[in-house]
């Protein structure tokens, strides 16, 4: 079966499964492989849960003519989103960056799908198997798809453009994310420019940021961009009133009242009103989509718990996303600040030097309590109280009660789920 006639199959029974356990009727089942397990093992029980076809790259799996034998199912399920793709009308805009990507497509999304017929990527499935995910769930009708992108090194980028040629793109940010496998901060722009390179090697259109310095000199002279900027009169003017706790944000006169906090949602909400603008959103939507939009697993979540002032910001941490954090939450009216930060990772080599940084931050900025958990933040020189791992944070919390009606931040990188520390508070 060549990828037309799977396409064709795709088209009778338009759903796909890569979990046995989330499998639904007529699914098409790609057994994929990973360090821990088979996928191909799951074949029968795929079809017993009601699979229409089975996907297997090992013959030994063959069943009956409902399983087809490729040479690898994740090439054969990237082929597949990439034809799928192609044969949509749909319009693609993809994203990437260090800090932010998830909540500026779920805003980007929240303002399209008021006037247009939109699909987006699933919470975070945005690497070579969510980004052919995010593709396939394109539906005859849909007219714009918003396909987030991830990467930890270079050339990744490039592949996942590869299968979803957008027409669109925008960038969040180069931060200081994923060092180690990027090679450093160079690295980090040189990876995420590869969605730049792409749009531009084929005359596409690029949404930007003009105030951020990297991203207008790599854009120079590219005609094909549309931003926003605070201040650049050559691009759309958009103003930030306050972040008190919440962004408050002026476009066109307007006054839009977003539900995220913290300076660093700003431009997130920026690229959601440039996009929604360019696509031709009557603004009073835009408003009513931005308005509406509310955090939630872990994302600078607002929660009011025993009295305390809560942000759980506990999805993702690295050096650029803690420090903006760590200066907004300086900045909140607010009594009785208390930071709980978790360890940072993938950082390679400069995790000694970067969790110093934050550590030195947090102590400049004076707060009244700072807690730091895990082993890299344990080896910090600092004032501030350390602990090695969350057992022992859990011991303290139980032992050292937060003083009431406190406001905590509470930051971590995703191996650290922090927002367990809801549960003890």
């Amino acid at each position: 079966m060549n990828i037309q006639e799977l396409h064709s199959a795709f088209l009778a029974n338009p759903s796909v499964s890569t979990d046995t356990r989330k499998i639904k009727e007529n699914d098409i089942f790609f057994a994929l492989k990973g360090e821990n397990f088979n996928g191909n093992t799951y074949a029968q029980k795929a079809l017993d849960c009601g699979a229409s076809l089975v996907i297997i790259d090992e013959e030994e799996y063959y069943i009956d003519n409902r399983t087809v034998i490729v040479d690898d199912v994740l090439t054969t399920l990237q082929q597949l989103s990439n034809y799928h793709r192609k044969q949509c009308k749909a319009q693609v805009i993809s994203l990437t960056g260090s800090n932010g990507k998830t909540t500026t497509k779920e805003l980007i999304n929240g303002v399209l799908s008021t006037t247009y017929k939109t699909i987006a990527t699933k919470g975070n499935l945005n690497n070579h198997i969510g980004v052919p995910l995010t593709l396939l769930s394109i539906k005859p009708d849909t007219e714009i798809a918003i396909v987030e992108m991830g990467a930890n090194h270079q050339k990744e980028i490039s592949f996942l453009c590869s299968i979803a040629e957008p027409d669109f793109g925008y960038i969040t940010n180069f931060g200081k994310a994923h060092l180690e496998g990027f090679g450093g901060v160079d690295g980090v722009i040189k990876g995420k420019s590869e969605l730049y390179d792409y749009l531009i090697s084929n005359k596409k259109s690029i949404f930007l940021n003009a105030d951020d310095s990297i991203q207008l000199k790599k854009l120079a002279t590219y005609i094909k961009k549309y931003g926003f900027s605070i201040e650049n009169s050559k691009y759309y003017n958009i103003k930030l009133v306050e972040a008190q706790p919440f962004v408050t944000i002026e476009a066109d006169g307007v006054i839009l009242k977003s539900n995220l906090i913290g300076t660093y949602n700003f431009t997130n909400c920026c690229a959601a009103i440039i996009i929604g603008k360019y696509f031709n959103v009557d603004l009073s939507e835009i408003k009513k989509a931005i308005e509406s939009y509310t955090p939630d697993n872990n994302r600078s979540q607002i929660i009011d718990k025993n009295g305390h002032y809560i942000i759980l910001d506990a999805y993702n941490a690295n050096p650029s996303s803690m420090k903006v954090a760590l200066e907004n939450f300086a900045t909140l009216k607010k009594d009785k600040k208390v930071l709980i930060l978790g360890d940072m990772f993938e950082l390679g080599g400069s995790a000694m030097e970067e969790h110093q940084h934050i550590a030195d931050l947090a102590l400049d900025l004076s707060f009244e309590k700072i807690i730091l958990v895990g082993e890299n933040f344990n080896t910090t020189s600092t004032k501030s109280i350390k602990l090695k791992n969350f057992d022992d944070l859990k011991v303290y919390l139980t032992e050292s009660k937060i003083k009431p009606k406190s406001s905590i931040l509470i930051k971590g990188s995703r191996g650290m789920a922090l927002e367990r520390v809801l549960d003890i508070i």
